[in-house]
């Protein structure tokens, strides 16, 4: 699978989870979150091309998108993902909130979603 196909996988699969949940059916909403993460552990193991083509998610129409994009590329790209989450995080809704979570975590310095791997030298 291509970059911008596994960025397409991606994006589908977090709308199709957020609209479940937003159905209230998380049980849907869990197995599309497991095929959003393999498709960033696809797209990781590309290394840093792969992160730098999800960040094409940060202009995606749905905020849910762009947000759940920031939220995992807040190490690669931080100023860039701040940036999206401090948009999002400003409205009163289930995206605002996790946007807001997301930029508290990294404050924290408790954001874990795609950690720095010690170097092999």
């Amino acid at each position: 699978m291509s970059l911008d196909e596994l960025v397409a996988v991606f994006a589908q699969n977090v709308m199709a989870q957020n609209d479940a949940i937003w159905r209230g059916d998380a049980k849907t909403g869990n197995r599309y979150a497991k095929k959003v993460n393999t498709a960033f552990d696809k797209l990781t193991a590309q290394g840093d091309v792969g992160r730098d083509a999800l960040a094409a998610l940060f202009m995606h129409p749905r905020m849910d998108v762009r947000v759940k994009a920031a939220a995992f590329l807040l190490r690669h790209r931080t100023e860039e993902a701040k940036a999206v989450l401090k948009e999002a995080a400003r409205g009163q809704d289930l995206v605002s909130f996790a946007a807001s979570e997301a930029l508290k975590r990294w404050e924290e310095g408790t954001w874990a979603l795609d950690p720095e791997l010690p170097s092999s030298s």
